[in-house]
């Protein structure tokens, strides 16, 4: 197990979002993020790479300012934490269907410049991977056990379906991301709270 003071936030509250459950379905791709399969079939992802891949993910948008990045959720179960996202940091959000095109076709009301995207579930948000992919732009995919992670710059292996650990993540990517820019000191707390994130 990994040592408490390395980890982004407390033990406890990351076994309790569920964000390591995975599903009964594991990728080849996955398999290096899987830390054991329980009784029940379950597989179960390795807390230690989540949290150390939370971190890489906000060094990597770290880089870029709040209106080049872009975080597609076409699950509604997202919703709720990515728009959060987008009040604590100012990035670009898309919550719903995401046609194709918006980030390369100008002539559509909905077109957007940005330099990074972040999506929730590689599989229904694939239209902007490929939009991605088109504009030869990074891709950071949060993935399950049971996706794919080809056309991936950085897999970020978590439970990308529940309600409570998407909003761990994106609470976290938010409060690193704001250190990462200089507007949140290391330690501090940032002005929002988990629950903002998360639906009980």
């Amino acid at each position: 197990m990994p040592k408490e003071e390395e980890l982004l936030i407390p033990q406890d509250l990351y076994l309790k979002s569920g964000i390591h459950i995975g599903t009964k379905f594991r990728t080849k791709y996955m398999a290096s993020f899987i830390y054991k399969t329980r009784p029940d079939g379950l597989s179960v992802l390795n807390l230690q790479k989540i949290n150390e891949r939370i971190s890489l993910a906000a060094n990597l948008l770290g880089q870029y300012e709040p209106e080049d990045v872009l975080i597609v959720c076409r699950r509604e179960n997202g919703w709720k934490s990515v728009k959060a996202f987008a009040r604590a940091t100012g990035c670009k959000v898309f919550a719903g269907r995401y046609p194709p095109g918006i980030l390369t076709n100008p002539n559509l009301d909905t077109f957007m410049e940005v330099k990074v995207i972040v999506v929730t579930d590689s599989w229904p948000d694939r239209n902007a991977i490929n939009d991605a992919l088109a504009i030869g732009i990074p891709v950071i995919a949060l993935c399950d056990t049971n996706n794919q992670s080809n056309n991936i710059d950085l897999v970020v292996p978590c439970n990308n379906k529940g309600k409570k650990s998407l909003g761990i993540f994106f609470y976290l990517l938010a409060r690193e991301y704001l250190r990462q820019k200089g507007k949140l000191k290391k330690g501090e707390d940032p002005k929002f709270s988990l629950e903002e994130f998360t639906e009980e």
